[in-house]
């Protein structure tokens, strides 16, 4: 498949897109793919975000709207749910969740000497807000039929990487929200919702793990097709987003080059 060529596999299809910060987020790539898919879309970040980010760029790149929102608050969601829903005269098709941040992991706290203030407040951002999110739309009843919800994570939520922290908690959080509200929205409404296990990709966020550079370098060696860009986890979700991928819901979908089943690699023997 050529990345440059689109197939038009989101034309007609309208969503939000939550976390774009600025080129190197997932959630960047994915507006941009989607916008070249032909889909339309809002994007929506908390209010600093917005004043230090690039998304009002991004937002002239893609011709679509920003609306500003702490995905943290109901309020906030209320809102940012009824303009989306007034803009497009209608219900959306997609959503992502591309929202992560850990406190302890910043002021460099260990597992063992975690702040559980710092642990609630991550907890809330990182993986609540998934919940409010979906709440959000469930309540006003925002999904078309076989619609699809995807959120990104990480395989630290299935295995012990001591650099990760408290994170490693939220992503197993967050992954048990997809399949408890997924098994709900598939019932109800025919609506997909999966998590994506992506590669360490280098975004603002994991800029603040310590030794992620050299976690970064061991993860390609490990990985028989090596590490999965941003760019790569954008054309996946895409496919999720996409009609061709009904039936498939309630997953924590490993995108990483292979990582997650790979014993050894002889590289790393040498």
């Amino acid at each position: 498949m050529s990345y440059d060529k689109s197939y038009n596999l989101l034309k007609g299809k309208k969503g939000i897109i939550f976390g774009a910060f600025d080129e190197n987020s997932i959630a960047w790539k994915v507006a941009e793919r989607a916008y070249k898919e032909k889909a339309s879309f809002v994007l929506t970040n908390t209010p600093a975000s917005l004043r230090v980010g690039k998304i009002q760029e991004l937002s002239k790149k893609t011709n679509s709207i920003v609306i500003s929102a702490d995905a943290t608050s109901i309020c906030d969601l209320n809102i940012l749910f009824e303009k989306t829903l007034d803009h497009f005269g209608g219900k959306i098709d997609f959503l992502l969740h591309s929202i992560a941040m850990s406190i302890n992991i910043r002021k460099k706290l260990a597992y063992p000497s975690l702040n559980y203030e710092f642990l609630r407040k991550g907890w809330e951002i990182s993986a609540v807000s998934y919940h409010k999110i979906m709440q959000t739309a469930w309540n006003k009843k925002a999904m078309n039929r076989w619609g699809s919800i995807v959120a990104i994570t990480y395989i630290a939520s299935q295995r012990s990487f001591p650099f990760y922290g408290d994170m490693s908690d939220y992503k197993s959080y967050l992954e048990s929200i997809t399949r408890n509200f997924g098994y709900y929205w598939g019932v109800k409404e025919k609506v997909r919702v999966n998590t994506v296990s992506q590669s360490p990709s280098v975004t603002r966020s994991a800029k603040s793990i310590e030794g992620f550079d050299k976690f970064l370098v061991f993860s390609e060696k490990m990985s028989p097709l090596g590490n999965a860009t941003a760019e790569d986890c954008a054309n996946y979700i895409i496919t999720l987003f996409s009609d061709l991928t009904r039936k498939v819901t309630m997953q924590n979908l490993y995108h990483d080059g292979g990582f997650s089943n790979t014993g050894i690699h002889e590289s790393t023997l040498i």
